[in-house]
């Protein structure tokens, strides 16, 4: 039985079905409350099975009851979202544009499959949704402010949507033209909506944000397939038979843009009533030239079309209003707020043109309005005030009525229904924590222990049999509501944790740092041999007369032209390209180019390889102490941590689950952890924290963390206490906002065991703070406290486990060079409902200031105003006020005392304030997602980490975010500062830090891990060679031995480049050309020729040359050839043992001679030495002869290295 069928059953419920039936004006149904109104709603329209379309006040309240009517109906809603970027924003809210225009999409076209971009038939119309008997009715939800929102119309639509099918004809150039024409951005490569690429006959475009990229393939004029494809890896997923592509913004006199003036899809505003009241109605008329849109990038009028989102309805659609007298309200509100009114629909426009559904007005209170249906819903009582015991304030509850408790997740609900049974059996026997859902029994709770009351063991109530009137299900609404006889009991308001969902977004993971693919025309790079150079580009060369004469040289291969001190220029051929790094230097300026031929280079060299040997050797002595002590060594996950980790309401990432099993590896092992976490700002650090805790208190230790800011130290208290919060932990916090009083009984109740986590600031290294059984220690960014505090812990590192977290990203080439030597973890992965934070640089501007904080105000949410001078912050505050009156704005800054600070900081978390205009304490851990915007004064003063720090303080919430860099017109921008700006305005996208780290934090990372002497050397030789000295230094200390792999020297004679005509971009070349350096396997190499194929098309013979080229190299390494040369009527093969040469050379065509001990002349017909035969005879030598490697090579020296075989002359 489903759990909300007292509500289908209720004869109230029939009787307000048949009153809509044939309603011809609202009907009201009032008495109504929590989430009971949104389920009322889609359970009527179910009956009915008609669409419904539910309005909301707020934004939120639309994300509220869309899970609300996912829970009761089995399936999501729709969501129609709102624009919430300001005039002048560009591209900022693409993503809720596109969704717009894919729910118009669904709603004009019959044939969708997957999604709003893939047409399966009828792709050329454009037709009215129907629901047959089997189409469950269609529900979206949608706050009122984005129906006051223009969106295309549907002749907009039809003529601005391009449809390519298999097989039909298609012009690629006039295709192309119209992409561009339309919003799309001509790129060497795909990656995000709004990009098409065109090679050849295929042209890859990536329609928008619900979709996934297609690539069109052509065989001259026709569509021969159509691929969808991930944008992350370049491959095909699957094949269409026909995709529709709607235009991101108007063609020439076509009429739509999905980003309009200023950011809004809307039409300009000569007389905007008119506009407004024709376009509300019909969703095929064209707006007239009063309403013409104004494009941004051009001056000239264009004709617009735009419509109300009402228009696209069905018409036997019931409209549902929740809370009509609110939704007025801040609609009014919403357009008195509005700066830029242009095409956008007041609310009494938008009412009207609802009046002309089936309304359905929802209400809390009687309204004494006709055809009205009256309930008895009732609140719930405070369940998460009442501090005293949840499962008493239950039991009362349940004494009363049924009670229905939903749990987010299937764990949650499993540990729910453990409290349950405690509750009804009594305290259990003692064992140990998360066996078996029983009481710890270290520090078994006392009186003034603080274990949270709601989660001890519950006697049974005398004769009352409550537990069988609780029942428990896994949904989630987010309003508790008793419904008659029944309470529906949200888990997170009985033990007040979580109040948000993240909606779940399709994400791609972040690339990693690769600086090379970043090379341009004037960078500096590294040659391995010759020193500093100048990048001048790629150059195909011929051979010289005097390589023809040595052998043979290639027909034309490109080569990489790097100029040198004295503009001396080596040409490097690509297939040397693993020798040329990109130079990252330490920001202070451009280096000194090396001098061909010098020895400073060489001197350079040496002086890093001995300063990463000394550093390897100190970084294996800590390891090495670190493994001759015992450790904890955990258990294996109990049913609690499985449990806890379940109940975690979002989705790990695959980086988070990776560092989660080398965390629980370090834990379960028998030495002390050490590991370094690394990962951007918001990828979830404190989460994998968290768990680690729980292992350890679950296990009877103690945990401290330890972070440098006060304000973190509450923050993570809260984040701590909040997810813990259903066991039975004691979490406390020291910091100097507790009163010497409290620091003194906090720290008492540690020593003697009371304590399960400490969070605090440096204040927990102090002499008195002891702890009775230390199991892990939690650093929070290690690199922010001073020297003695560092030697403290690195004392600590010997004893216990220690978790240290960065927010730098770790470039993965040190990563790769520490291993072995240094415990790291990186997350790279943003999760999945993480939107890229909208980032400008602008002057100080009072109408942009004010309105962006209006902004944040309208959809309720808060501000951080950054301005990094005590001196005359308040000045800065009382600007604020003065410019937005309506807000309520605090100040709060490091030199305040304690309580002052905290009673700032308590005020902005009680959202009690709207701005917050601090110095840049909020830089560290904060996450209160109901900040989205922020503002940073003075910003050219600010360090390029620093900034993407601050930055990451906001966008934690489903809303889009907003970082403003303010100048200031009276303080001029230096060239580096400039640079340092633009820097962090074009790396806005998630995993920002990774392409950031290239420009600042790859240095400071380094700093933090290595040290801060070592960035000297990085200087020296650039980052890339220090990495590879380094790892180097690592297998020597190690005594490991030195990398097997060595590239293969070949010369055949034979054209070995990608033609131009093939790939045009040089840095695609580039990459192309990188990989196949990288290849190690012959496999490696396949994967890269279908890639190849399946991206660009049939590799041309030049392109199949190198390719095979590269195959045989890498089949050459295992038998230890160094060399291959043509030089008729032999192929000269060096090779490092004569009996690597008789094992290869056991079979096969032609006749092998041995002149000395490392080199075959290997003699064939001369029909096998022309290019065609001869690469195909290689490849089949090299590969053929692996499978009888093992038994020719035990053979070989087991004849004491005699040549006497019969093969060999």
């Amino acid at each position: 039985m489903d759990v909300f069928d007292v509500i289908r059953a209720d004869a109230r419920v029939h009787q307000l079905t048949r009153m809509l039936t044939g309603a011809r004006g609202p009907v009201t149904a009032d008495g109504l409350w929590g989430s009971c109104a949104p389920i009322l709603a889609a359970i009527v329209a179910e009956r009915l099975r008609r669409p419904l379309l539910l309005i909301t006040p707020h934004i939120d309240d639309a994300d509220d009851c869309r899970d609300d009517i996912e829970t009761a109906l089995g399936r999501a809603p729709e969501l129609l979202p709102q624009i919430e970027s300001l005039p002048g924003e560009g591209a900022a809210d693409d993503a809720a544009a596109e969704e717009r225009l894919n729910l118009c999409l669904r709603l004009l076209e019959l044939g969708v499959t997957r999604d709003t971009c893939q047409v399966t038939e009828r792709p050329d119309s454009l037709g009215t949704c129907h629901l047959s008997p089997v189409t469950p009715p269609l529900v979206i939800t949608t706050p009122i402010h984005a129906l006051m929102q223009p969106v295309p119309s549907a002749d907009a639509i039809a003529a601005n949507s391009f449809t390519v099918a298999v097989g039909a004809t298609l012009d690629p150039d006039a295709f192309c033209r119209w992409l561009v024409e339309h919003g799309f951005v001509r790129c060497d490569q795909v990656e995000t909506p709004g990009d098409f690429a065109r090679r050849g006959g295929i042209v890859d475009v990536f329609p928008g944000v619900g979709g996934e990229a297609v690539r069109i393939e052509l065989f001259g004029d026709m569509v021969e397939s159509i691929r969808a494809f991930d944008a992350g890896t370049q491959r095909s997923l699957h094949g269409l038979h026909a995709v529709r592509i709607p235009g991101r913004h108007e063609g020439e006199g076509s009429g739509f843009r999905v980003q309009g003036s200023g950011g809004w899809l809307a039409a300009s505003a000569h007389g905007e009533r008119s506009a407004s009241e024709s376009a509300i109605h019909d969703p095929r008329s064209q707006t007239s030239p009063q309403s013409a849109i104004r494009s941004p990038q051009s001056s000239a009028d264009v004709q617009g079309a735009t419509s109300s989102f009402l228009s696209f309805l069905p018409p036997d659609t019931i409209v549902a209003l929740h809370d009509p007298t609110e939704i007025q309200e801040l609609g009014r509100t919403y357009w008195q707020r509005l700066g830029e009114r242009a095409g956008m629909f007041p609310v009494e426009a938008v009412l009207r043109r609802c009046s002309e559904f089936t309304q359905l007005h929802l209400r809390r209170f009687a309204q004494g309005t006709p055809d009205t249906v009256t309930f008895d819903v009732h609140s719930l009582p405070q369940l998460e005030s009442r501090s005293a015991d949840k499962l008493e304030a239950l039991r009362e509850l349940a004494a009363e009525c049924d009670v229905v408790v939903l749990c987010d997740n299937a764990p949650e609900e499993q540990r729910f229904r453990e409290l349950l049974e405690e509750g009804a059996e009594g305290p259990r026997g003692q064992g140990p924590r998360g066996e078996t859902g029983k009481m710890p029994v270290p520090h078994e709770p006392q009186p003034d222990t603080g274990v949270p009351q709601s989660v001890r063991p519950l006697a049974p109530a005398r004769g009352s049999g409550w537990q069988p009137r609780v029942r428990t299900v896994v949904g989630v609404i987010h309003h508790g509501f008793r419904w008659d006889g029944v309470a529906f009991v949200p888990h997170h308001e009985l033990f007040g944790r979580y109040r948000q969902r993240r909606t779940l977004r399709r994400v791609q993971p972040a690339r990693p740092i690769d600086s090379f693919f970043d090379l341009n025309l004037g960078d500096h790079v590294v040659h391995a041999v010759h020193g500093i150079g100048r990048f001048r580009g790629l150059q195909a060369l011929e051979p010289t007369a005097r390589q023809r004469e040595r052998g043979g040289g290639p027909e034309h291969e490109e080569y990489l032209v790097i100029e040198f001190a004295d503009h001396a220029v080596v040409h490097v051929p690509v297939s040397q390209i693993h020798l040329v790094q990109k130079y990252i230097g330490a920001g202070r300026g451009r280096p000194t180019l090396s001098k061909l031929g010098g020895t400073a280079w060489k001197r350079a060299k040496q002086r890093v390889e001995e300063a990463v040997t000394d550093l390897a050797a100190e970084l294996l002595a800590i390891q090495a102490e670190r493994a001759s002590r015992p450790g904890i060594a955990y258990p294996q996950d109990t049913l609690w941590q499985r449990e806890f980790e379940g109940s975690f309401l979002y989705e790990e990432t695959e980086d988070q689950l990776h560092a989660l099993d080398e965390l629980k590896r370090d834990m379960c092992g028998p030495q002390p952890m050490d590991r370094l976490l690394c990962g951007d700002v918001g990828f979830g650090k404190t989460e994998l924290a968290i768990r680690a805790a729980f292992k350890a208190v679950e296990y009877g230790r103690q945990v401290a963390v330890l972070v440098p800011t006060t304000v973190l130290a509450e923050q993570h208290y809260q984040t701590f206490s909040e997810r813990m919060a259903d066991y039975p932990f004691v979490i406390e916090v020291l910091s100097r906002f507790r009163t010497p009083g409290e620091q003194h009984r906090i720290v008492e109740r540690a020593r003697r065991g009371q304590v399960d986590i400490l969070i605090g600031t440096h204040r927990l290294l102090s002499k008195d703070v002891r702890f009775a059984d230390l199991g892990l220690v939690v650093i929070d960014e290690e690199q922010r406290f001073g020297v003695e505090a560092k030697e403290r812990l690195k004392r600590l590192r010997a004893t216990v486990d220690v978790l240290t977290l960065t927010a730098t990203p770790i470039p993965r080439t040190l990563h790769l060079a520490l291993l072995g030597i240094r415990d790291i973890s990186s997350l790279a992965t943003p999760p999945a409902d993480r939107r890229a934070i909208v980032t400008q640089v602008r002057m100080w501007d009072d109408g942009l200031i004010r309105e962006a904080i209006l902004r944040e105000l309208s959809r309720q949410g808060q501000v951080y105003f950054v301005h990094n001078f005590v001196r005359d912050i308040e000045q800065v505050a009382n600007r604020v006020r003065t410019l937005v009156p309506e807000a309520r704005v605090v100040v709060g800054h490091g030199q305040m005392s304690g309580h002052e600070l905290e009673a700032v900081m308590l005020r902005f978390l009680r959202r009690e304030a709207d701005v917050l205009v601090s110095t840049n304490i909020i830089e560290s851990g904060l996450d209160i997602p109901s900040v989205n915007t922020m503002f940073i004064d003075r910003a050219e003063r600010f360090g390029l980490a620093d900034l993407h720090q601050l930055r990451g303080r906001v966008g934690r919430s489903r809303h889009r975010a907003y970082c403003y860099l303010l100048l200031s017109p009276r303080h001029p921008v230096n060239e580096v500062a400039a640079r340092r700006l633009k820097a962090v305005e074009q790396y806005s996208q998630l995993g920002a830090g990774f392409q950031i780290a290239m420009r600042d934090l790859e240095i400071r990372g380094a700093g933090n891990i290595l040290g801060p002497e070592q960035s000297g050397h990085i200087e020296a030789v650039g980052y890339e060679m220090y990495c590879q000295l380094l790892e180097q230094a690592v297998r020597r200390v190690n005594k490991q031995p030195e990398e097997a792999w060595r590239p293969v020297n070949l010369n055949l004679g034979l054209s070995a480049s990608i033609p131009r005509s093939y790939i045009r971009s040089d840095r695609q070349r580039m990459e192309v050309y990188k990989r196949l350096a990288g290849c190690r396997t012959a496999d490696d190499v396949r994967v890269l020729a279908d890639d190849l194929r399946d991206a660009f098309g049939p590799p041309p013979p030049d392109v199949q040359t190198l390719l095979t080229l590269a195959e045989i190299r890498v089949l050459a390494v295992p038998w230890g050839v160094r060399s291959i040369v043509l030089a008729p009527p032999d192929v000269i093969f060096s090779i490092d043992s004569p009996q690597q040469a008789e094992a290869l050379f056991a079979t096969g065509p032609g006749s092998p001679r041995l002149p000395d001990p490392n080199t075959v002349h290997w003699r064939l017909p001369k029909r096998l030495l022309e290019p065609p035969a001869l690469l195909p005879v290689l490849r089949e030598q090299l590969a053929g002869s692996a499978g009888r490697k093992r038994d020719t090579m035990t053979r070989a020296c087991g004849a004491a290295g005699t040549l006497a075989r019969p093969r060999m002359r």
